[in-house]
């Protein structure tokens, strides 16, 4: 693919103060924006509405009238940067917790495989909750499994570039629009063909950061998006053997 456009989608969910510092980086990086307000408190439409009036020719801004999740935002921007003519955007989450230094070498690892989802695999520093270590341990030992060892380093980190085009044929085969989503897409793409590329992104966890993430009842929904995807694999078992062996 020679005529790349990149962009970015930022799904939000009350994290309205943190957006604003991404947003200027991306857009004096000349990166076009898609905010997507997840049904977000007033304070946090307030602060994202600001933003747009900033960048009105960077900046777009689409609102869901609910809360729906993290995927259902995600893939929101998605079909919007399709409409934009963008042909693969980051995704990263609003709450300011990666590196955004690291943005222009997922860009440029993206043009070197257009074909790819170039997915961040976290490098923690010292915040980092030990739980957080834990599940994560989990959840990539289960990914290895779904993919029959592909060397994906990671299923759950917000920082990734997205091809558009594939990203959107595997839409309707998405069953979880909140924190499963990260991992779902993650192996169906890969089940559909995509290549993945693993790259480091630092992460922090600053003082005072809010969390959406509900340890109960995400956990529970991540236990169940790796149950489907097990058996999923299961299905696709001739398919994935075949792929491995050609690769090597």
């Amino acid at each position: 693919m020679s005529d790349i456009k990149h962009g970015a989608v930022i799904p939000v969910y009350n994290h309205g103060s943190t957006a604003e510092p991404i947003v200027d980086f991306l857009v004096a990086h000349h990166i076009p924006v898609i905010l997507v307000d997840d049904g977000s408190y007033l304070k946090t439409k307030a602060a994202l509405a600001k933003i747009e009036k900033k960048y009105p020719q960077d900046v777009t801004l689409l609102t869901l009238p609910e809360n729906q999740g993290k995927g259902a935002a995600v893939l929101t921007g998605i079909e919007m940067a399709a409409n934009l003519g963008l042909t693969h955007v980051l995704q990263i989450d609003a709450d300011g917790q990666h590196d955004i230094n690291r943005v222009e070498l997922f860009f440029e690892l993206s043009k070197e495989h257009p074909e790819a989802l170039i997915c961040g695999y976290p490098e923690y520093d010292e915040t980092v909750p030990k739980n957080r270590l834990t599940g994560r341990k989990i959840t990539n030992t289960m990914i290895a499994i779904e993919t029959l060892g592909s060397g994906i380093r990671d299923g759950m980190c917000g920082f990734r570039v997205y091809p558009v085009d594939a990203t959107l044929k595997v839409r309707k085969q998405l069953s979880f629009p909140r924190m499963g989503f990260d991992i779902d897409i993650l192996v169906k793409l890969y089940w559909s063909g995509v290549p993945v590329v693993s790259s480091p992104v630092g992460v922090t966890y600053p003082d005072g950061g809010v969390s959406n993430f509900r340890m109960v009842h995400d956990n529970i929904e991540i236990s169940l998006v790796h149950t489907l995807l097990f058996f999923g694999m299961l299905i696709r078992l001739p398919k994935l053997l075949a792929r491995r062996k050609r690769n090597g």
